[in-house]
């Protein structure tokens, strides 16, 4: 009886080789297209970034030479100790026919190891004090805008300056948002980086940015500036920045601010001063076409259709489209609170919260954005209650 055998036939080897070499192409095909799915981001990170973002700020560049010339002291240091210890166990081990030396008190290696540790610190803590220093002036800002963190969106208001008067909700990107629940996201350079209301300043002017928080404590960072500021509820700090370039920068929050952490992303756009005053122009237009008298009393079909806007925009993220919610987060349509009679009720959860902060607060909307959205989930889905809620109901809600 004969045994076939592919690995010691020549003919049965061909077989198996090309297969494997198909599985390896095959493979590093896939590599490649993965790998060449997404590019490097001009101000936000590349890919496999292993160094710190290109420095677009006078500071930033000297964190980064604090950062390497720190780097090299610590090698000297390691090397040296390190190599000086070794070398010793090495040469005089007992093995060879050394003995224990037995001296104590030296009053030269007191000195050296005392002094010499010492004039590093004094190096390093004085290069480093120029630094933070700087960090800390924010004075004679050419313009200022708070930075208010909320669970989990960025509130920017312009407070001095060019744009004084603007201000805006920054949020993100709900395809960005979608393809995250998706469990399989599209590859895209700005994945969870992409916000619907950008923060722009003008390049090459002091931007002094005061950081605060509405719940919960937040930090406004952006690697290329240098910038990293704690925002603290109920505390005021502020930091600055310069931009020397225009184009886009991106940063996220980074402290733990919950479980929605990930979605709180920061896109500032640095422009040319003629190209800033022209945003500010065109922004300031909006703002005046979408300024509402909270007195006025609004149609019903009005105010569902400003709602379905405002939901898109705010909630569909956590509640879903459909509303049905997902997860621990609640179904809108056939709640509760949606349903009952006393309007108040719905009021109340959006402008204080609930479930310990599950349900964030969104005072920051305006009272006929609250009305119109309280509005739309009232008469949507199956909720054909026929309710509606005016902006003055929200505001008599405040007080």
């Amino acid at each position: 009886m004969k045994t076939m055998s592919f690995t010691h036939s020549p003919r049965g080897r061909a077989p198996l080789q090309m297969l494997s070499r198909s599985a390896l192409a095959a493979g590093a095909a896939l590599l490649s297209q993965a790998a060449m799915a997404v590019n490097n981001l001009p101000g936000g990170p590349a890919v496999r970034q292993l160094d710190m973002h290109p420095a677009v700020t006078k500071i930033a560049e000297q964190q980064h030479a604090l950062h390497y010339f720190m780097l090299v002291v610590c090698i000297v240091i390691f090397v040296a100790v390190f190599g000086v210890m070794f070398y010793s166990i090495f040469k005089h081990r007992k093995s060879v026919g050394h003995k224990p030396a037995n001296f104590h008190e030296s009053v030269t290696v007191e000195v050296a190891w005392t002094v010499v540790p010492f004039l590093i610190v004094i190096v390093m803590g004085a290069m480093a004090t120029r630094t933070v220093v700087a960090q800390k002036d924010t004075s004679n800002a050419d313009l200022t805008i708070k930075a208010t963190g909320y669970q989990w969106k960025w509130g920017y208001d312009y407070l001095k300056g060019e744009g004084e008067g603007i201000n805006f909700l920054s949020t993100l990107d709900l395809n960005h948002r979608l393809m995250s629940d998706s469990g399989k996201p599209t590859p895209t350079d700005d994945y969870l980086l992409k916000v619907d209301n950008p923060l722009v300043v003008p390049v090459d002017r002091k931007v002094r940015i005061i950081t605060t928080a509405n719940d919960v404590i937040h930090a406004w960072m952006v690697p290329a500036f240098g910038v990293k500021q704690d925002a603290i509820p109920g505390f005021v700090r502020d930091t600055w920045f310069r931009a020397e370039k225009t184009g886009d920068f991106y940063g996220q929050c980074v402290e733990l601010c919950g479980k929605e952490h990930a979605y709180m992303p920061i896109h500032v756009k640095v422009l040319s001063q003629a190209d800033y005053a022209k945003w500010v122009e065109t922004k300031k237009k909006e703002m005046a076409a979408k300024a509402d008298d909270p007195n006025k009393e609004w149609k019903l079909e009005e105010l569902v259709a400003r709602g379905e806007k405002v939901y898109a925009a705010n909630c569909a993220a956590c509640h879903q489209a459909s509303g049905k919610g997902a997860g621990p987060i609640k179904p809108i349509d056939g709640a509760a609170v949606v349903l009952d009679a006393d309007k108040t009720k719905q009021i109340k959860v959006l402008l204080n919260g609930q479930n310990n902060g599950a349900m964030p607060s969104w005072k920051q909307l305006s009272d006929t954005e609250i009305a119109a959205v309280i509005t739309f989930t009232k008469n949507n889905w199956s909720n054909k209650t026929g309710q509606v809620v005016q902006p003055s109901e929200v505001v008599a809600a405040r007080k």
